[in-house]
């Protein structure tokens, strides 16, 4: 396959409300960034399907699934997830999210070496809550589907948002199928850190030569495990621009941690899925400059696989 596949879906975008407290629009714009980018076609933006109840409750308790479909979440739940007000189009853009997972997954079964999702990447959803932006923990659900594969044995989750993917690390705790690797700002949310396999805290302010270094460890080090696929949550919170990271680092420098990841995958020779992850800076157009920058790095990396 010398196409990278990349999932989206306009509700993306548009299943959240516009006054909401969260930047709804970079959805949209990072594929209208994608589209003019592509002029090669070296992307192929497919839109994604919903995700199954069967699938969900691989992770999920049932009474949290149906009440979120059926639109019953407490008021207290729906504070502790955000994303309000909620629009009935939630819930399908919920499914289509974690759709978008799936199918990437499929790809990768299929022999492909990278896909992607334009969204997700929502490590704080517990099994039986949501928190920070997340409903259903993705990741989660697909090592799951993954692993009831018979030639999928262990998954490694490499989590580099700046906030800690606390939910999958719950989700994962000493369950040796699944690794999970968290590197994230120390005092950024969440402020009651669950335990990873591995986790590294940065200060805040960390700038990109202090933050490679660590990086490049953390992969050395990573080398010794066995794993069958690895899930990349490529979240870009730590640009300086970034109004909820706390770090301080440049677009040159995501552009080296992501080329530092796809060098390793390579060396590695395993299949990487790209979870979007989080971005929030201001203007919101920094974050989409530098998401774009990684899918269109993947590009190339598929490319580069095919010669």
């Amino acid at each position: 396959m010398t196409t990278f596949s990349l999932y989206y879906h306009p509700l993306y975008s548009d299943g959240l409300d516009r006054t909401a407290r969260f930047p709804v629009d970079r959805y949209r714009l990072l594929a209208e960034k994608i589209s003019l980018l592509n002029s090669e076609n070296n992307i192929r933006i497919t839109e994604p399907r919903l995700a199954t109840r069967d699938e969900l409750l691989l992770v999920h308790e049932e009474s949290f699934i149906d009440r979120f479909i059926e639109g019953n979440l407490s008021e207290k739940e729906v504070r502790r997830i955000g994303l309000k007000p909620w629009k009935p189009e939630i819930v399908p853009r919920t499914l289509r999210l974690v759709g978008g997972a799936l199918d990437g997954l499929d790809e990768l079964l299929n022999g492909a070496v990278l896909a992607g999702n334009m969204a997700g990447g929502t490590h704080h959803a517990f099994k039986s809550e949501g928190a920070g932006y997340c409903i259903f923990n993705d990741l989660a659900v697909a090592a799951e589907v993954a692993l009831q594969k018979e030639n999928i044995d262990r998954i490694l989750i490499l989590d580099l948002d700046v906030h800690q993917g606390d939910g999958t690390a719950d989700i994962f705790a000493g369950d040796d199928r699944v690794i999970t690797v968290s590197l994230h700002g120390q005092n950024n949310f969440p402020f009651r850190k669950k335990t990873s396999d591995l986790d590294h805290g940065f200060k805040d302010g960390t700038e990109d030569e202090e933050y490679l270094p660590v990086l490049d460890s953390v992969l050395e080090q990573l080398e010794g495990e066995h794993f069958d696929l690895i899930f990349f949550q490529a979240g870009v919170d730590g640009l300086a621009s970034d109004a909820l990271g706390l770090l301080n680092l440049s677009r040159a420098g995501m552009s080296k941690r992501n080329q530092r990841v796809f060098d390793w995958r390579r060396k590695m020779g395993k299949g990487m899925l790209i979870f979007m992850g989080g971005g929030y800076a201001k203007p919101i157009e920094d974050t989409v400059n530098v998401f774009a920058d990684l899918y269109m790095m993947a590009a190339q990396e598929v490319i580069q696989n095919n010669k």
